[in-house]
């Protein structure tokens, strides 16, 4: 029976079982999101999901992670973070680059300066450049006053540029010049200005091939890739889907004003087990629009609507999918825990990394033991 009016309920149910469900509103009240009148039944994936719920609202500004592979890349930024070195995050679209950014600026010596970010492929050329290295009174039409640009507003903080893949040539050379010598010249001036700020760059570009084809300058490349971070696909890192649907349901709930809405157990696990090629923003739709058709009761697997992909092709098509699917269940159930996923699918860990890396992309050339092994049987059934 689903849990209803639950602060009264608590109540009734003695101190130890009450205690959870109340600081639970209480802590949802604090974070300005109202517990739903009805919650799914408890189960060990409710509670799973309940101390997501709780994760999410102890730390509301750290960035959400429970997969190892997440844990491992937040150890490395936190590394760098201390350091001044330019940092490179790459890695597809919807994975979170603004977030690990956010982070390494919060980590750092600068994290009570100024954090600014820019969307390099989002404006014209000219009014990039001005944005990001100023300009001077009078500089060009409709310059009545100064601007000191994003280079020295961030002066002793981070300044984030995102797509920079996309910069024009004649601005990669003055970014490079801007690195190097640690100053700008704004437009109209004569003299460049010395800045102090960190500058982590993001792409979701293969840089290194863009530099050895001409299309993004080597050297600047090389200036910018002093630290590079790797972000990962959500089908990569599947121990984090629940934490990001807590994270995201509830931002949902404080942003429009409705009570948190909540997944049953058939929803959870749809959700654990879906591809996500959008990564973090079709997770993020996806919640939204099932927040919206659940109107007040608890999340369906009825209310999740997933963005249209492409079908499988043939059998050996349905095959592969079916079988992907399993392992990310599998890791969904057992925490992203890889031993325990490849004992519940009845292959050998080893194996179990060499289906992740082709299921990410990346296929591996077999060794003679895993071929070995796989001619044994060792194979999803």
């Amino acid at each position: 029976m689903p849990v209803r009016h639950a602060r009264k309920t608590c109540v009734k149910r003695g101190p130890t079982a009450a205690r959870q469900p109340l600081d639970l509103a209480e802590r949802l009240t604090a974070a300005r999101v109202r517990l739903p009148e009805a919650l799914p039944p408890g189960s060990p994936l409710q509670a799973r999901y309940l101390a997501a719920i709780e994760a999410v609202l102890a730390r509301p500004d750290a960035p959400v992670a429970a997969d190892p592979a997440s844990l491992a890349l937040l150890a490395e930024a936190r590394q760098v973070a201390r350091t001044p070195v330019t940092v490179l995050l790459t890695g597809p679209s919807g994975t979170g680059k603004e977030v690990l950014a956010r982070y390494i600026h919060a980590e750092s010596r600068r994290a009570a300066a100024p954090f600014l970010a820019l969307n390099c492929a989002a404006l014209p050329e000219a009014m990039t450049e001005t944005l990001l290295f100023g300009h001077e009174k009078g500089a060009f039409t409709g310059a009545d006053g100064a601007a000191p640009g994003l280079f020295r507003a961030a002066s002793g903080g981070t300044l984030f540029l995102d797509e920079v893949g996309e910069l024009a040539p004649g601005l990669q050379a003055k970014l490079l010049r801007a690195i190097e010598a640690r100053e700008v010249l704004p437009l109209g001036a004569t003299r460049p200005v010395p800045v102090d700020v960190r500058l982590v760059a993001a792409t979701n570009r293969d840089l290194a091939a863009e530099a050895e084809s001409g299309r993004f300058r080597p050297d600047l490349f090389w200036r910018l890739a002093v630290f590079p971070l790797a972000t990962l696909p959500l089908a990569r890192r599947p121990a984090d889907i629940l934490p990001l649907a807590a994270a995201l349901l509830i931002r949902a709930a404080r942003t429009g004003g409705q009570p948190l809405a909540w997944p049953t157990d058939a929803a959870l696990e749809r959700l654990a087990t879906h591809d996500w090629p959008g990564n973090v923003r079709e997770l993020d739709n996806c919640l939204q629009r099932a927040a919206i058709l659940a109107a007040g009761t608890p999340i369906t697997p009825g209310h999740l609507r997933f963005e249209a992909a492409l079908p499988p092709q043939g059998l050996a098509g349905i095959m592969k999918s079916r079988e992907n699917e399993a392992i990310r269940s599998a890791l969904a159930l057992t925490g992203g825990r890889r031993a325990l996923a490849a004992r519940h699918l009845g292959i050998s860990e080893r194996t179990l990394r060499y289906k992740l890396a082709e299921l990410a992309g990346r296929p591996r050339t077999p060794t003679a033991a895993s071929r070995a092994h796989a001619l044994e049987g060792d194979r999803l059934q």
